[in-house]
């Protein structure tokens, strides 16, 4: 009893600083209104925190401290995974080894992955469904851009494109593959159906993108001059990139304010415990910033070591870059979402995880891939849209089959299968394959060529 008064006064002083601080807390209707798909499946992952030994502390602001802390750091399942933090600074440090340096920092980022969607979710509390739509935007995938940007810093162009697609890669094909085979097989007596509004749309802006990576493909074979090709491919992607940000301003026009209904997550309170639990903020507005801020900058940190060592653990554990950066990173960065997105597969809930899995792939494509390249321009470094033929396919026949599997609107797990084998299948192929030589090196073998010739 005494511990429910504690959490009464706790409640009714962060309401004060709400107040007191010029931002109140929205009203649980406004507060369904912005509630994505990406954020119902991170709540599957939450947990709620035993704040009893912490109501006892009657300093209130160290109090409202260690709660915070409490909530953050032990408010998700993965919790336990926050410990390869520590131990990824201190290989680094103590240099252990690149390769440890690598596993423990990728290991490290999937709760951090999380932590920055709950973060803007309880922003999102405060600040409504149109400026935590724009968070959620911007922040959901944070770890794939901050990668990007790093590696862009270090002039590690392949790094970037291999990434990129992985990520869009593996939420078409093994996150929505896996979550259909799983809710089909657990819903075997039912009919699986979902809302195609949001499927189409996701399909067709994806469709737009693999047209802009496609037409910089093309245009290098199609050019006679090698020169002259490669500066229109630059020019082309960059172009390209400008109409890309466009469509994806349009595309969050159109979530966020005039079809927001399309992306809204349908809620049943019967049987969502995660979602209704969730109806009100454990942390406050500044905390929420504050602890956003730290944890992009942890996320920061081990990005650039990831990036850093991504060589080295190549060549240690004898696999390729490309077959690490379009597979490994996009697993592991990504598994709290992709673990939400299959829970709520199987309780038969298909638009949260086509939300998940197509909003990701289509924030990539439409936002973080020219993103980079603008990025790129900025700093000095030529990156363009031509991701080689093996890629560009990859990409193709990927978006294209996830595109037939959702056009009627029903699901089963055959089509789950076959999305999952898809993603196998590109898998082992990335895994044989070591990439081209650089351009330097061909450089080189031609002119050593045309000695040859003239000898």
């Amino acid at each position: 009893m005494a511990g429910k008064q504690e959490k009464g006064k706790m409640a009714a002083e962060a309401n004060w600083l709400l107040e007191n601080g010029n931002i109140r807390l929205l009203s649980k209707d406004m507060r369904r209104g912005s509630r994505t798909a990406h954020n119902v499946s991170s709540s599957s992952l939450r947990k709620k925190s035993d704040l009893t030994l912490v109501s006892k502390i009657r300093v209130g602001f160290l109090r409202m401290f260690l709660a915070n802390l409490q909530e953050v750091l032990l408010g998700t399942k993965l919790s336990v995974l926050f410990v390869a933090i520590p131990f990824a600074i201190v290989a680094k440090y103590r240099n252990f080894g690149s390769p440890w340096v690598f596993a423990l920092s990728l290991i490290g980022l999937t709760p951090l992955a999380e932590r920055v969607s709950f973060l803007t979710e309880q922003i999102a509390f405060f600040t409504g469904p149109t400026v935590g739509g724009l968070l959620n935007a911007t922040c959901g995938n944070a770890t794939e851009l901050i990668i990007a940007i790093l590696a862009l810093i270090q002039h590690k162009v392949d790094v970037v494109k291999y990434s990129l697609l992985g990520s869009i890669l593996s939420n078409l094909l093994l996150v929505l593959g896996t979550s259909l085979l799983c809710g089909g097989i657990a819903n075997i007596s039912k009919e699986q159906k979902f809302d195609r509004k949001q499927a189409d749309v996701n399909s067709l802006l994806l469709l737009l993108g693999l047209l802009c990576h496609v037409l910089p493909l093309m245009f290098k074979f199609a050019g006679k001059s090698p020169e002259l090709t490669a500066v229109g491919t630059l020019q082309l992607s960059r172009a390209s990139c400008i109409v890309m940000l466009i469509a994806y301003i349009a595309y969050l026009v159109f979530q966020l304010w005039t079809h927001r209904q399309f992306f809204e997550a349908q809620e049943d309170e019967e049987d969502d415990d995660a979602v209704s639990e969730d109806e009100s903020p454990v942390i406050g507005f500044w905390s929420g910033f504050i602890w956003l801020v730290l944890m992009t900058g942890v996320v920061a940190l081990l990005s650039e070591y990831v990036v850093a060592t991504i060589e080295a653990a190549s060549d240690s554990w004898g696999l390729s870059v490309s077959f690490i950066s379009v597979i490994l990173l996009p697993i592991v960065g990504n598994a709290a979402e992709h673990a939400g997105a299959v829970i709520f597969a199987f309780k038969n809930k298909l638009d949260i995880t086509l939300g998940v899995a197509l909003g990701s792939a289509t924030q990539i494509a439409m936002f973080v891939v020219p993103l980079s390249i603008i990025v790129s321009w900025i700093i000095g470094i030529n990156m363009d849209l031509d991701f080689n033929l093996l890629e560009t396919s990859s990409l193709a026949l990927s978006i294209l089959i996830t595109s037939l599997t959702l056009q009627d609107g029903t699901s089963h797990y055959m089509k789950g299968l076959v999305l999952l084998l898809s993603y196998v299948v590109i898998g082992a192929c990335f895994f044989v394959f070591r990439g081209p030589p650089s351009s330097a090196n061909l450089g080189f073998m031609s002119t050593q060529g045309q000695g040859i010739m003239r000898v």
